[in-house]
């Protein structure tokens, strides 16, 4: 896929690639001499406005046998001192885009005309390696498909000024890993919920932990049973298909210490239960796993970059249906740490998984826990559909987390849990706690419910509501799921520190 070069020789180059930063219409460095091979036409167009240096503009232009290369691609840069990571990578998904649609196979890139000072040739290898895997995503659908070839992009050569280019490749590796994890937990939340049942996200978690060697466990649901995993196990009395609890380690230290345990929710449909959605909030919920997927994806970057961190991943899967068997609103049912809880809303059944997922996490050894789930309409209330809503029992750790997801790029804001919170989920007259204590404060209400089983573990809750999926296609991939929160994951286990 990405081949990288030490020179640029445009003998055997169809499309050239270049970045172009807005400079007051004077060019300079590789591409002025460009120009000076063109005969000055680069200058011409930027005079007449047919060529612009605006952030994200592509223009593409015919070299009519003047040089070597068929075609050039420039890539509008904006203003120099303004260009970072983000910017980069948004104008390489664009470009990337555009070029797919034009159904180019080979391109090179000269990647020093992409870096500036506050960005150098690694970071925008890993931009460009990350984007490409983002931007040219399609989803996994299942309509009939015509006999004509589909046109991908094969080839990227990457033209450096460098001699040592082994860092090069290894940032591209990194980058393209991190967007191959994203594009993993995207196309499982996009999956059919016929096609992913908690059946078919253990084999998959299977698969992946053989091709990382990873340690896992699948729990059926006679194990679960045996050691009392009362609070999956009522979500799941209605269902036909069988609950599986997870459970994949990656072991990056000589010794299991220090272990971040990652806890996804896996609700592979989510009907409400009794207290059943209504038909236009129905559809849709074959994404209530989005939690389990950003884990999967995440694991599968920490399986490809092999970080020095302990991590143990676990997620509770099912789904939530109806039948004369199904769990009810008055029930009281007891979770695997012993705690009993009152179910006063069979639609608050994600809480109820991630209270056995956590508890088994730390069953396993987890010091610190992170859970990421897509629990409640309430966040997306607070924060829209462009914030991922958090929650913590450790300040240092959600820093952290907010540190990773800034890198990332996926806004992260910090709800609060006060003591009337807690008493508020401990409020019941039947039990230790209750799964739904009222609308008000409902996202809040669900982060406390899920802090009762960290309990004194540092802990970080992430409510992916209302960013596991977009309703708009950007320039780093089309509509539907996000795989949101997979890198901020992956990127706060590589730079994970203990807080003594």
């Amino acid at each position: 896929m990405f081949q990288v070069h030490n020179q640029l020789n445009l003998e055997d180059h169809e499309t050239l690639v270049i970045g172009l930063f807005q400079q007051n219409n004077k060019l300079s460095g590789y591409i002025a001499d460009l120009d000076n091979q063109l005969d000055g036409k680069l200058s011409e167009l930027i005079k007449d406005g047919d060529l612009s240096a605006k952030r994200k503009a592509i223009t593409k232009i015919h070299t009519l046998g003047k040089l070597p290369v068929k075609r050039i691609y420039i890539v509008g840069l904006g203003k120099e001192k303004l260009l970072d990571f983000t910017s980069v990578k948004e104008a390489f998904g664009k470009l990337f885009k555009t070029v797919q649609e034009m159904k180019v196979h080979h391109l090179t890139v000269a990647l020093e005309t992409f870096v500036a000072e506050n960005l150098d040739q690694n970071e925008a290898a890993h931009a460009l390696a990350e984007a490409f895997a983002l931007s040219t995503y399609q989803i996994q659908d299942y309509k009939q498909k015509s006999n004509e070839p589909e046109h991908k992009i094969e080839t990227i050569r990457i033209a450096v000024d460098t001699e040592d280019s082994d860092e090069i490749k290894s940032s591209l590796e990194v980058g393209y890993a991190f967007g191959q994890g994203t594009n993993s937990a995207r196309t499982l939340t996009n999956m059919p919920p016929n096609l992913l049942t908690a059946t078919e996200l253990a084999a998959y978690s299977i698969e992946l932990a053989k091709k990382y060697q990873f340690e896992y466990e699948i729990l059926e649901k006679e194990e679960m049973e045996r050691l009392g995993m009362g609070a999956l196990l009522a979500v799941n009395k209605g269902s036909e298909e069988p609950p599986k609890m997870i459970v994949l380690k990656y072991q990056g230290k000589d010794e299991w210490t220090d272990v971040i345990g990652l806890v996804g929710k896996g609700i592979t449909y989510d009907t409400g239960g009794y207290s059943i959605k209504p038909k236009d909030g129905i559809v849709g919920m074959k994404t209530d796993m989005g939690g389990a997927a950003s884990v999967l994806g995440a694991m599968e970057i920490i399986g490809e970059i092999k970080p020095e961190q302990n991590v143990v991943a676990v997620i509770p899967s099912t789904d939530n249906m109806i039948s004369g068997g199904a769990f009810k609103p008055d029930d009281v049912i007891v979770s695997l740490s012993g705690k009993t809880i009152e179910v006063l809303n069979t639609d608050a059944e994600g809480r109820l998984a991630l209270a056995d997922g956590v508890t088994y996490a730390k069953h396993h050894g987890a010091n610190y826990l992170v859970d990421v789930a897509t629990l409640t309409g309430g966040v997306i209330i607070a924060l829209g559909t462009d914030t991922t809503g958090a929650m913590t029992n450790n300040e240092p750790l959600f820093e952290q987390i907010l540190q990773a997801s800034h890198e990332c790029e996926e806004p992260v804001w910090r709800l609060p849990i006060f003591e009337k919170d807690k008493k508020r989920v401990r409020n019941s007259k039947m039990a230790d706690l209750n799964n739904s204590p009222g609308r008000e404060g409902h996202a809040i209400m669900a982060g406390a419910f899920i802090g009762e089983f960290a309990e004194e573990t540092p802990w970080v809750h992430l409510d992916i509501a209302g960013t596991a999926t977009t309703s708009k296609e950007t320039d780093l991939g089309p509509s539907g799921a996000t795989g949101v929160m997979a890198r901020t994951l992956a990127t706060f286990v590589e730079r994970f520190e203990v807080n003594e």
